[in-house]
């Protein structure tokens, strides 16, 4: 399933929920995500960006791409501040692509511009033998 059409499943999802925490995601334009290929990242990576690994801890602590930073998906909503600027490129993956569609969401709900996806996610990148911290 590609990422936009992830997103509009998630955001039809938001629309559909009664919960006020994503509630906030139904003005997201998911057209504000773009997917970044993993040959991409390595060769010309976003200037500045912020590389965000939406897994579990513990998924992090196995392995994650040099030089990211981990906030679950989950408690991405709460955790903004610990992000800058809205203007900045944030890179993000999960394992295999559904919660880094979900906080995607969140990121544009929030007013990020340059979000970025990560394809294959962490699968795809271990698959292909790439570096982890």
């Amino acid at each position: 399933m590609s990422i936009k059409r992830m997103l509009n499943t998630i955001l039809l999802g938001c629309l559909l929920s009664f919960s006020p925490v994503v509630s906030g995601c139904a003005q997201a334009d998911t057209s504000a995500v773009t997917d970044i290929s993993q040959e991409e990242f390595l060769s010309s990576p976003p200037e500045g960006a912020v590389i965000l690994d939406v897994r579990t801890e513990a998924e992090f602590g196995s392995g994650h791409v040099p030089g990211a930073v981990n906030i679950p998906h989950d408690e991405l909503a709460s955790r903004l501040s610990e992000l800058s600027s809205t203007d900045q490129p944030v890179v993000v993956y999960c394992r295999s692509g559904k919660r880094a569609g979900v906080a995607s969401a969140v990121l544009v709900a929030a007013g990020y511009t340059k979000v970025l996806h990560l394809e294959g996610d962490m699968n795809e990148w271990q698959a292909n033998g790439r570096p982890t911290e």
